[in-house]
């Protein structure tokens, strides 16, 4: 008999899926009263090696309003040839291709194993539309002052099309000036195809695939330089970011419309004049601060802001990504420029050199390959969410835009992107989540649902386009059991993902402090908290020791506490009281992996002790977090800072600002209860104090 945490742990290593609650509650007042909302993380191409290889379409339900896909959980008469869909109770005859099969014989999307599967289908993308060649295809475009589109087949010369930085251009002044529109682009030849002749095409001066314009572009990055325009003293140089960009979204939605791209911006500072500006030239001038945002002083932000995110739109509607790299010790003006990356499901990279290590292996790991020696990008997903009567979509939030699908599905309380049921998401990497919201329907003392019988039902449906130009459609189909949680409540607790609700919270949190002032959120989060507390602790009224939270919730509250203190959600269960002399602490922030010893531990590594035979035990406890981190290293992406330090050391302060702070220099301290803090932060023994008079309080 699987426990909850074991049945949450096969479900998220065999569909990418993983429940803030894993039984439902059978109403909407009910629903509510969880405090956390019914949702799942959901990774859409979770890299499994065991997903049978089909390659013919998938099997679609008749009915308009539904159309979801066949799966395990259908009801089949083999005898009749007919399916009944466990979404909307539609009889369906199955395809002439499924003639032959029958109990013994199933296909594999009936198979039990098989609730997550995917389709290759038989047409492929490039057949269809003549536009990917056999390699992928580069282009080249500089920018400092001015903007520079370069061209690729000019042997032995560089030549390239010049637009001045300061001028915001329409999508037609690009074309024209580029002269992509005076002839039309004559078509390549289907891959596969090698007798064809190779189309010349009114844009290959553009575009080139890299096996004939790799000498080109090798001279072009050699021969790159300072922007040569002089920049006064006290002046920044001028950046035409902005108007580059455009350029390049120009530039692809004319060629490559509804066609995976990406376009890899390195920044190396901000953007100075013309559109997309976040900061003059004069250096007196000094690059918006936090407190300027929160007072409004900053002239160029709204502008800025509204100019990348058209970018970004345009550029998430075709299915083209952005990346943005940015190499520099300041500002480079992120900020303006999130949703391009947030939009279309690019890469944010931030380095103070584009010269350093860490840059350039992050930088790798982009074109990283999988077992199969295939990238792990896809381009030009779309994700739709089919569910049973009973419920309804709120809506997602993550690295996707909406697809403004209006369906029955589709609840009027929105949370996130809302308003529909489907999104897309131009990149999609195998570890690619969302989040995902449902609502409840069922009104309080209505009986369960009865043509679903017990259980209700998700059906995830992801299409994409591999890099190899297939389109593939993954299936995912999930069901839970529906329950009264009048008379059940210890079962809703017990099935209860408190790391999938932390990260839910934490993603709803973010997306509301795009909107809403800080201070907002977090008296959000700490209302939310005592809630949650409220309906699922243990406890006697007005008696705060009497407060008890049950395996499922003991590490929410934490979650929340570092959240609060941290920019992004880290569940560290670091403590102060840890850092003791005998100790070998590994800590995992994301951006840095770091090993601690403490005084004792660091100085029999210095005395060698681990290469004496006899201490074996202690070179094989050294060893231990090293292999650990480098695993973490090698699958993380950006790659993160990797720290060894000591009792002591200067580094040891990339520690000592995340761990929870139980002594302080405040606080009374000793010899083995672990080393002392020096910061005025709330540590969680007091949150935690705070919080059960808060729960247990009549007044509340």
């Amino acid at each position: 008999m699987l426990t909850y945490q074991e049945f949450i742990l096969q479900n998220e290593e065999r569909d990418g899926v993983r429940f803030t609650w894993n039984v439902w509650p059978s109403s909407r007042l009910d629903a509510t009263r969880l405090v956390v909302p019914l949702g799942c993380l959901f990774t859409p191409l979770k890299e499994r090696s065991d997903l049978p290889l089909i390659q013919y379409d998938p099997v679609i339900c008749t009915k308009s309003s539904c159309r979801a896909i066949l799966n395990t959980f259908c009801a089949v008469d083999y005898r009749a040839k007919t399916w009944t869909c466990n979404f909307c109770s539609q009889r369906n005859n199955f395809p002439p291709q499924y003639a032959g099969i029958s109990e013994q014989f199933q296909p594999a999307e009936l198979a039990p194993q098989f609730t997550t599967i995917e389709y290759t289908l038989a047409e492929s993308l490039q057949m269809a539309l003549n536009l990917l060649p056999i390699d992928a295809l580069v282009g080249l475009i500089t920018f400092g002052r001015m903007v520079h589109v370069h061209e690729l087949n000019c042997d032995g010369l560089t030549r390239s099309y010049v637009f001045r930085g300061t001028k915001a251009l329409t999508v037609k002044e690009i074309q024209d000036m580029l002269g992509l529109m005076k002839h039309q682009p004559t078509q390549r030849p289907a891959v596969g195809n090698t007798n064809a002749p190779q189309a010349v095409t009114s844009f290959s001066k553009f575009i080139q695939p890299v096996s004939t314009c790799d000498m080109s572009l090798t001279d072009l990055l050699g021969e790159l330089q300072r922007d040569p325009w002089p920049v006064q003293l006290g002046h920044r140089p001028l950046r035409s970011t902005g108007t580059a960009l455009s350029v390049a979204v120009g530039l692809l939605e004319t060629l490559y419309p509804n066609t995976g791209a990406r376009i890899m911006l390195f920044i190396g500072g901000p953007c100075t004049q013309g559109p997309g500006m976040v900061i003059d030239e004069e250096l007196e001038h000094t690059i918006r601060s936090h407190h300027d945002i929160e007072k409004d002083n900053a002239p160029y932000m709204k502008k800025a802001i509204k100019f990348y995110e058209s970018l970004a739109n345009r550029s998430a509607v075709n299915g083209h990504v952005i990346d943005l790299y940015s190499s520099a010790l300041d500002q480079t003006g992120l900020h303006e420029m999130k949703y391009c990356s947030n939009y279309t499901g690019g890469h944010i990279v931030l380095s103070d050199s584009f010269n350093t290590s860490l840059f350039k292996q992050s930088l790798q790991k982009v074109f990283a390959r999988d077992a199969r020696n295939e990238y792990r990008m896809n381009f030009g997903a779309t994700v739709e969410v089919k569910t049973s009567r009973e419920l309804k979509v709120c809506g997602a939030i993550g690295s996707c835009v909406s697809l403004t699908q209006r369906a029955p599905n589709v609840a009027e309380n929105e949370l996130g992107m809302g308003g529909t049921n489907a999104w897309k998401m131009c990149a999609i990497y195998p570890n690619s989540t969302i989040s995902i919201f449902f609502e409840v329907l069922n009104q309080q003392g209505q009986t369960q649902p009865g043509e679903t019988g017990n259980r209700g039902y998700v059906q995830f449906i992801t299409q994409y386009q591999h890099l190899s130009g297939f389109k593939k459609v993954r299936v995912t189909t999930l069901a839970r059991n529906w329950i009264d949680a009048s008379s059940s409540m210890p079962l809703i607790a017990a099935s209860f993902d408190q790391e999938c609700a932390s990260v839910s919270i934490a993603r709803i949190a973010v997306y509301r402090a795009d909107t809403e002032e800080g201070s907002h959120v977090l008296r959000w989060l700490d209302k939310m908290l005592i809630k949650l507390c409220q309906t699922f602790a243990l406890y006697e009224k007005d008696n705060p020791g009497s407060f008890q939270l049950t395996e499922t919730f003991t590490l929410y509250p934490q979650f929340m506490y570092h959240l609060r203190r941290s920019q992004f959600l880290q569940a560290v269960l670091l403590d102060s009281s840890s850092i003791l002399p005998d100790r070998i602490l590994l800590m995992d922030t994301f951006y840095h992996i770091l090993i601690f010893h403490g005084k004792t531990i660091s100085q029999w590594s210095k005395a060698g002790y681990q290469d004496l035979p006899e201490y074996e035990n202690f070179k094989q406890l050294l060893q231990a977090p090293v292999e650990d981190a480098i695993e973490i290293l090698q699958n993380r992406f950006p790659m993160p800072r990797y720290i060894v330090t000591e009792a002591g050391g200067s580094q040891a302060r990339f520690l000592l600002c995340k761990v929870n702070p139980s002594q302080t220099h405040t606080t009374e301290w000793g010899q083995g209860l672990g080393a002392p803090i020096l910061t005025d932060d709330l540590n969680l023994q007091t949150f935690m104090e705070h919080l059960k008079k808060l729960a247990v309080s009549t007044a509340t």
